[in-house]
């Protein structure tokens, strides 16, 4: 494909004058109980934030070193890198479970798996026994993650959607904050209990999930393709419209959901793994999940999210107490910053976020390269503290694009049949691209000191041109219109069309009769 990205524009007109505008959903009960069920679903991703964030504070810990007796190169990436490759043992398996029996049923399974693993965490008292447990979190996390941000995406209420599938990834730092200051906190236990402590807390958000998920709704959409329509329409009536099945919004939700689901059965035959390669738009899709996968994690970003410790003794800062205190500072601020973003992209859109976010990241990087070379060759002292404001600078515009959207974009973008098999694709590439940063990156670090950062600096040169050449732009559309835009603009119109006559909802103006499911299916076909 040449040129640029093509940018839809599209509005959102065929549900927007559909929103009951005539009070704010602070005020709809409905729709608070409905976000907090979201809100249950979205501390999965604390799980995967605070691991991170405590393998980098348990690295400044005394007493977790001498524990595992001083990991370094090989053992101390296969430590970080385990939970990792437990979670790609397990996508072989997940997006069954979750097409199967349903969202709701695998985070269960996932959440349930990772207390009974994070319990043999708390207790290991062997270097193997501490690797088991954090490869078993990895597996549990698996089905959980794989389930809950698809489940998101489709209870969500049509206008908060992309804000709310956002907060999802940028509640990773969550975990990550409260386990950068968990460490921080029990540095000055003189026991095992100041690594066992922070180990303990990350079974918190799945024990939360085990006594409270039986009150989240299931997926309408996994309801539909089940066969269990009259269920479906009951969840979209009491969350979106009070109730009210005959709501001119549910009746255009639920039309749509039928159509896009019978058109991906029928016309694009979009049930297995093997359609992601039959046609344009799939192939599309593949393409730009596997990059921003890869870029999510080879922006230089884990370097730091994952040894920093190392990188700050590189530059002179041994201090534990003050890694710790920066780890802590730094995870606050890109918290913030993801939020922010996150609830802003409906209005700037995910294009222009992604674009400024792989540019802004390129200059800081290289200006973190300069930064590194100059205390390295010379000893500058201030370019080392230079060196840390670049840290800060190069966060904020990863943290506009790769913090909130990446799963957010991935999982709108998939048409419902395709959607768990490719959010497993997609965490597949992440993991993958993950755990090579983690064995790869200390040993490199080792050997090459700041030369290794111009690597990052020609991979970050090739992520603006790709991001600017092939991301399309999907704001202000249904679920089920923006997954069909990567089929082309006229699949879209169709069954958004489809969706307001059979609602009953169409511009009068139109000399259309009525559609049957049957008439929209042909008429794609021709």
């Amino acid at each position: 494909m040449g040129g640029p990205a093509a940018v839809s524009t599209g509005s959102g007109q065929g549900y927007a004058h559909l929103i009951d505008n005539t009070r704010p959903w602070w005020k709809n009960t409905r729709i608070i109980k409905l976000n907090l069920c979201i809100a249950l679903l979205l501390i999965t991703s604390t799980t995967n934030g605070y691991d991170g964030s405590m393998m980098n504070g348990l690295q400044s810990l005394p007493q977790w070193n001498d524990a595992f007796n001083h990991p370094s190169g090989g053992k101390l990436g296969l430590l970080s890198a385990i939970q990792n490759i437990g979670s790609v043992a397990a996508y072989p398996f997940s997006p069954y479970v979750s097409d199967g029996l349903g969202r709701r049923a695998a985070v269960i399974l996932g959440a349930t798996i990772m207390c009974i693993a994070t319990v043999l965490q708390t207790a290991s008292h062997s270097v193997g026994m501490f690797i088991g447990a954090r490869f078993l979190i990895g597996f549990g996390l698996t089905f959980a993650a794989a389930a809950a941000p698809v489940l998101i995406t489709e209870i969500a209420y049509p206008t908060q959607r992309g804000p709310a599938t956002s907060l999802y990834n940028t509640l990773w730092f969550l975990g990550s904050i409260t386990a950068a200051w968990t460490t921080f906190g029990t540095f000055h236990v003189p026991t095992s209990w100041s690594w066992r402590i922070p180990s303990a807390i990350q079974a918190l958000p799945s024990v939360i999930q085990v006594l409270l998920v039986w009150f989240i709704p299931e997926s309408p959409r996994w309801l539909c393709s089940k066969g269990r329509e009259e269920q479906a329409l009951q969840v979209l009536a009491y969350y979106h419209a009070d109730g009210n099945r005959n709501d001119p919004l549910v009746e255009y939700e639920f039309e749509e959901i039928r159509a896009a689901i019978r058109f991906d059965r029928e016309v694009a035959a979009n049930v297995g793994w093997s359609s992601f390669f039959k046609t344009s738009g799939n192939r599309r899709r593949l393409r730009i999940m596997i990059a921003i996968a890869f870029f999510s994690q080879w922006s230089g970003n884990n370097l730091i999210a994952y040894y920093m410790n190392k990188i700050f003794i590189s530059i002179g800062i041994v201090d534990p107490t003050t890694q710790l205190l920066i780890n802590g500072i730094l995870n606050i601020y890109n918290f913030i910053i993801a939020i922010v973003a996150g609830l802003l992209c409906d209005k700037i859109g995910r294009r222009p976020l992604f674009i400024a976010s792989t540019i802004g990241m390129f200059v800081f990087w290289v200006l973190q390269t300069v930064c590194f070379a100059l205390y390295s060759e010379h000893g500058n002292i201030t370019a080392a503290h230079t060196f840390i404001a670049m840290i800060f600078l190069f966060y904020a515009f990863y943290d506009i694009a790769f913090t909130p959207l990446i799963v957010a974009y991935t999982v709108e973008i998939l048409p419902f049949p395709l959607r768990a098999k490719g959010f497993t694709i997609f965490n597949f590439a992440l993991s993958v691209s993950l755990i090579f940063n983690q064995y790869i990156n200390p040993i490199a670090l080792a050997a090459l000191g700041w030369k290794y950062y111009i690597v990052y600096v020609c991979w970050l040169a090739f992520e603006v041109c790709f991001i600017w050449r092939y991301l399309i732009e999907t704001k202000n559309r249904t679920l089920e219109e923006t997954a069909a835009l990567f089929d082309g603009e006229d699949t879209a119109a169709h069954l958004a069309e489809h969706a307001a006559v059979n609602a009953g909802i169409a511009d009068s103006r139109s000399d259309r009769e009525k559609a049957s499911s049957e008439d929209i299916i042909e008429e794609v076909k021709v």
